[in-house]
């Protein structure tokens, strides 16, 4: 004979409350139900709102993310304890990172912002001195043999002009996309340097050398004329005028009369890359070494950045390759010799 296992009749409740549950979601005792409502309190219809967003395609789609309390709502806009705030709430706008994907070239830069509408003239090295032009470009502000160091005569007549923007007659010294603007940092005679220049230039404190030495020359500016954007060395003062500091620094216009107006000079390379006329309007600003890209810009010349980086890659290179033998050299003298 077995004998029958007493089980309680509270073991046998939960046993069956458990499987409930589990296969078919509970509906159990009237009793049960009456606790579960006195801990929990029902959703009413209006404690929560919709936000209008949340119909597609012309229902109700109610989810967890869109469904929030009114009360809440309404405070600061955060949503059901335990749940992400909701995207619209200010809470979630003060909280949650902000990621910037850019999908398009910047038009501003906040450390350098654009001059524009600058009527913008041709100027070359070698010209020689005109009514509207009274000074001569043999030399520079800044570099007494200029004309010397880049080579030769600039050539501004477009048949002169190489594919790649330089004099077809020879292969420039120096950068042949360079420009002026009417300043310069150095007192007359070159006697020392000017005393609003420490307080105007942006960059003076990191490029000072010396008195008299300008830390001005080759900075790199980016020219734009309509979709067209070239880059260019600053390497001469002008047009017309040397300190007019408030515009090249600054937010004002360009002092100078002569010439409608010109607040830039720019050489026949900048000229043919924008397909410019002299007297027409562009815009410019300083740039950054880091920011120029690739281009025809980098390709000539002692004073460009890029050439000088290129000039130092192969005893960059061959140095390393010498010290990768010397470590290969003593690896095989430390070999054990085999028996």
């Amino acid at each position: 004979m077995i004998a029958r296992m007493t089980v309680p009749g509270y073991l046998r409740f939960a046993v069956l409350t458990f499987v409930s549950v589990v296969l078919y979601g509970y509906t159990g005792s009237e009793g049960f139900s009456q606790n579960l409502s006195s801990s929990v309190q029902p959703i009413r219809s209006s404690q929560y709102s919709v936000p209008a967003s949340s119909a597609i395609q012309g229902s109700n789609k109610v989810t967890a993310s869109n469904v929030l309390p009114a009360n809440r709502k309404a405070r600061h806009g955060k949503g059901l304890p335990g749940t992400l705030p909701h995207p619209s709430s200010t809470y979630a706008a003060s909280t949650l990172p902000r990621v910037f994907a850019p999908t398009r070239p910047r038009t501003t830069y906040t450390r350098y912002p654009w001059k524009r509408q600058i009527v913008t003239t041709v100027f070359w090295i070698g010209e020689v001195p005109t009514p509207k032009n009274p000074t001569p470009n043999h030399m520079s502000a800044w570099d007494r043999n200029w004309a010397n160091n880049f080579g030769g005569f600039d050539d501004p007549d477009p048949s002169a002009r190489a594919w790649d923007f330089r004099p077809k007659a020879f292969i420039p010294g120096l950068n042949p996309f360079y420009i002026a603007l009417p300043y310069t940092d150095i007192r007359p005679g070159a006697t020392g340097t000017k005393v609003e220049a420490p307080h105007v230039i942006p960059w003076f404190k990191k490029k000072y050398q010396q008195a008299g030495h300008t830390v001005l020359k080759g900075r790199w500016l980016a020219i734009r004329k309509g979709s067209r954007v070239c880059f260019a060395q600053w390497e001469d003062v002008g047009p017309f005028v040397t300190n007019d500091y408030s515009y090249v620094f600054g937010n004002s216009r360009p002092k100078a009369t002569g010439n409608g107006g010109a607040g830039l000079d720019i050489s026949p390379a900048v000229r043919d890359f924008l397909m410019l006329r002299s007297g027409e309007r562009c815009d410019w600003r300083f740039v950054d070494v880091g920011e120029v890209p690739q281009g025809p810009w980098r390709k000539y010349g002692t004073n460009n950045d890029f050439t000088q980086l290129q000039g130092q890659t192969k005893p960059q290179e061959d140095e390393r390759l010498a010290k990768l033998r010397e470590m290969r050299d003593a690896y095989i003298r430390n070999m054990p010799l085999p028996r």
